[in-house]
């Protein structure tokens, strides 16, 4: 996939695509295999368990609030303005326990199958059918969640 020359505007995805990702929206701005880039909303205590992209560095740029944020087995937070560097193999994971929606600019690189994932798991309600289906794109969540989950 190669990079055309576009301006993806404000509260639109590409081609106006979002995604559902278990009550997270997550919208594509720029898509590439060199990198993929989404804007990410995440309503009060939603979060992204901990989980590891062994192929991909991760970033997240705060735009509004504060994401808690487990990185390689440190707790810290960051807030608006602040960027998160996640390099391949770190396990992490992030939480809005803040009490307030929290949006972000996430993206990685490179982009791997993320946007299949996206596509795959948008609008799935199981957490654990998730987590499992992410593993298929290169995307390891731990520890397992069990089917009873």
């Amino acid at each position: 996939m190669n990079e055309s020359p576009d301006i993806t505007r404000a509260h639109t995805g590409m081609d106006g695509v979002s995604w559902n990702i278990l009550g997270q929206v997550y919208v594509p701005k720029q898509m590439t295999d060199d990198s993929f880039a989404w804007h990410a909303t995440f309503p009060e205590e939603t979060f992204v368990p901990p989980h590891v992209h062994p192929e991909q560095d991760e970033y997240i740029y705060v735009l509004d609030g504060r994401i808690d944020l487990l990185l390689d087995g440190r707790t810290s937070s960051a807030s608006a303005g602040d960027l998160v560097r996640m390099p391949r193999g770190l396990p992490h994971a992030f939480f809005n326990n803040s009490g307030k929606p929290v949006t972000a600019l996430f993206w990685a690189a490179p982009a791997g199958r993320l946007v299949e994932l996206y596509q795959r798991i948008h609008n799935m309600a199981s957490p654990a059918e998730v987590v499992r289906v992410a593993g298929e794109y290169g995307v390891h969540f731990f520890p397992p969640v069990s089917s009873a989950a």
